[in-house]
């Protein structure tokens, strides 16, 4: 039986909650959020790391925008991310 998330319960992390940045990106690109839908906890992880590593607001919404369009090709993590430091 598959269960149906509701917008407002996307998961986030293990340790990083679901920026409201991202979260309003995943919704506006349905095949992106399937795939978020799809990842584990650990990738999402992730993906919300490398965001929010970003230091400048130019750099972070270029790398939701780019994280969204890899994750609508089904890319499952960052590229050339060395991993989340927090977990």
């Amino acid at each position: 039986m598959s269960v149906t998330l509701s917008r407002r319960d996307i998961p986030g992390g293990v340790v990083h909650s679901l920026p409201a940045d991202l979260k309003k990106a995943l919704i506006a690109n349905a095949k992106a959020l399937a795939t978020w839908d799809d990842i584990t906890p650990l990738a999402r992880n992730e993906w919300i790391c490398w965001i929010e590593s970003a230091k400048k607001a130019e750099t972070r919404t270029r790398r939701i925008e780019w994280g969204c369009s890899n994750l609508e090709e089904g890319k499952r993590r960052p590229c050339c991310w060395p991993g989340c430091p927090h977990r």
